[in-house]
């Protein structure tokens, strides 16, 4: 077995992203209020590996990649907060993680607000995400995990594009039952860029 030919490129000193509605960008300290909206109700979180968070919370779970752009090394992951261009609210964040830097791959996740729902937002969110891991930090493959009774963000990913690969049947006990679990991917070459 002949080692990986994949190379990730360096990592950006600074990220943003602007789509036509939205602002990514990584989340900073002044953002807890703002996600623990949304990431404190109980809906939101039931299908997510936590349960509802406080500003606390986040900063405990998540607070060590506060304005980070790296994805390697141990506790390396990108969060991204949707940001609203019109009025500058936080509506939602993203995530980039669990790279493997071998096979130029990682799993990307979304959380957004019910108050940002039926519009489109998190679809276009989401493709930006994915546009960037391929164009910024050169990845050639893209995973999510995806309980299947979470019909929303199975139909986000089928909406970007994402091909399910896998469905594993009771394999977690998970939040006081067996749930299954639903993988999708998606590899660069058969990514259609944004712009």
């Amino acid at each position: 077995m002949s080692a990986s030919p994949f190379a990730l490129p360096p990592a950006p000193d600074t990220l943003e992203v602007v789509t036509d509605r939205l602002r990514l960008r990584p989340f900073v300290e002044t953002d807890l209020d703002a996600m623990a909206a949304y990431r404190g109700d109980a809906e939101v979180c039931l299908f997510l590996p936590f349960e509802p968070q406080t500003p606390a919370d986040i900063r405990g779970r998540i607070g060590h990649l506060f304005g980070g752009t790296d994805l390697e090394g141990e506790r390396g992951g990108v969060v991204l907060v949707i940001e609203r261009v019109s009025d500058g609210q936080v509506i939602g964040d993203l995530v980039l993680f669990h790279l493997d830097p071998a096979a130029g791959e990682a799993e990307i996740g979304w959380v957004v607000s019910p108050a940002a729902s039926g519009r489109g937002l998190a679809t276009e969110a989401v493709r930006a995400l994915v546009d960037t891991a391929f164009r910024v930090y050169g990845l050639r493959r893209l995973t999510a995990r995806i309980d299947p009774e979470n019909v929303r963000s199975v139909a986000l990913a089928e909406r970007v594009g994402m091909r399910q690969e896998a469905h594993f049947v009771e394999n977690e006990w998970f939040k006081g039952r067996w749930s299954d679990e639903l993988r999708f991917a998606l590899l660069a070459r058969d990514w259609t860029p944004t712009s």
